[in-house]
């Protein structure tokens, strides 16, 4: 089993203590928690449960807050005996396999607390700036513990908003799938890609009245 946490694309961060009765409840299987954006929520991390569940693996990478998508480096928490089962196998499947230079690099941005807080600050910032600008303008957003949020404007066809930002040169993602086809998935940029993203998404609104 495996549950994103927070989960993608809506952002949604399920508490705590909603996960842990799920791993509670599933004691014959390997419940896996991936916490990729779990640094942009408020709650944090639930990796301290695994000294109580022996069945608990938490995941997370150095691709999101720690901004180092490029070295590709995930890691895990679980008790010993999970993580001597990872490590028997994990070179039949895994394509990434760790060099100097991302160990180096991965030590490095793991000490770096400063700039990491302050990374993870600023992007929470501009992550409530942009839910507050689209509000504005009448979109609804779930509440977004990630980098990104998850939007709609209920009377708005944001299939085609979508493909005028596209246009624009202004990216962000759309999924054709049912209950999601009118949302459109948006990554906090800077503060001045978000003006740009609002300054675009009013122009479209405006032609489209």
């Amino acid at each position: 089993m495996v549950i994103p946490n927070p989960n993608a694309p809506t952002a949604i961060y399920e508490p705590k203590a909603e996960i842990e009765k799920i791993i509670a409840a599933n004691p014959e299987s390997v419940v896996i928690i991936d916490e990729a954006y779990v640094d942009f929520s408020e709650e944090g991390s639930i990796a301290e449960l695994i000294h109580k569940y022996e069945n608990l693996v938490v995941v997370q990478t150095y691709s999101k807050s720690r901004s180092l998508a490029g070295i590709r480096l995930g890691f895990a928490f679980a008790n010993p005996e999970l993580i001597k089962i990872l490590e028997g196998v994990k070179n039949s499947f895994n394509s990434y396999t760790i060099n100097t230079v991302t160990r180096i690099l991965a030590s490095e941005g793991g000490m770096d607390k400063a700039n990491f807080i302050s990374c993870v600050e600023k992007i929470k910032k501009t992550r409530a700036y942009l839910t507050g600008e689209l509000s504005k303008l009448g979109f609804e957003t779930c509440p977004s513990s990630a980098n990104f949020i998850f939007t709609t404007k209920p009377d708005t066809d944001c299939t085609a908003l979508f493909e005028y930002l596209k246009t624009k040169n202004v990216y962000v993602r759309h999924f054709d799938k049912p209950k999601i086809n009118n949302y459109l998935r948006i990554t906090v940029g800077t503060d001045e890609e978000v003006d740009i993203l609002i300054k675009e998404i009013k122009n479209y609104l405006e032609k489209a009245v």
